[in-house]
């Protein structure tokens, strides 16, 4: 399967973050897709990773979902400008939106909006076989999830982190210009009930 990389440069940003390419492409990897996967973009931002998956086949189905009216309009401008029809944008806060679409096969957290641990049980309930990958940014956010892995029954947890840099001209030089370290971290759900205690 071929994963194309879209540049940065293409998408309209306004104020809203962005998964920089870079990162982007790896977690792509990460989610393993194939055709006929359904995807979930969740806190979608610009719609980078949502726009880039459609890219990869359009036998996969995306859903863009985005609690932000701002980002919610860059995703449609994006959507028009690159002209996927495979993307669903669905405005409105996760876990809650999740039960009125389709289970996924795959799912990309990008924002929880201090929401992870209630997506990730929504998302176990919903297609135990799903595999998740997200990005963090903050220890805090790592740490979460390291200790939601001892409550909720996570199986395959890999927890990568990268540091970005990207030459810039200065003058007559050209200096690395390093961006914020991400995290990047995949896993899928264990056999048997999600652990509640």
């Amino acid at each position: 399967m071929i994963f194309p990389t879209i540049r940065d440069e293409v998408f309209e940003r306004g104020k809203v973050p962005m998964t920089k390419s870079a990162i982007r492409d790896l977690s792509i990897v990460r989610l393993n897709l194939s055709e006929g996967d359904v995807v979930y973009d969740i806190g979608s931002g610009t719609g980078s990773i949502a726009l880039q998956i459609a890219g990869v086949s359009d036998k996969i189905k995306v859903y863009a979902i985005e609690k932000k009216a701002e980002a919610v309009d860059l995703i449609k401008k994006n959507l028009e400008k690159m002209g996927f029809d495979s993307i669903a944008v669905i405005e409105g806060e996760a876990p809650e939106v999740l039960s009125a679409i389709e289970a996924p096969t795959k799912a990309f957290i990008g924002g929880s909006g201090g929401n992870l641990e209630e997506i990730l049980s929504c998302l176990y309930r919903r297609s135990p076989g799903v595999h998740v990958v997200m990005n963090a940014i903050s220890l805090e956010t790592v740490s979460e999830i390291v200790a939601l892995s001892k409550k909720i029954n996570l199986s395959g947890l890999e927890i990568e982190q990268i540091a970005y840099s990207r030459a810039k001209e200065v003058g007559t030089y050209h200096m690395m210009m390093a961006e914020n370290p991400v995290y990047i971290i995949s896993f899928g759900f264990g056999e048997g009930e999600l652990d509640e205690a």
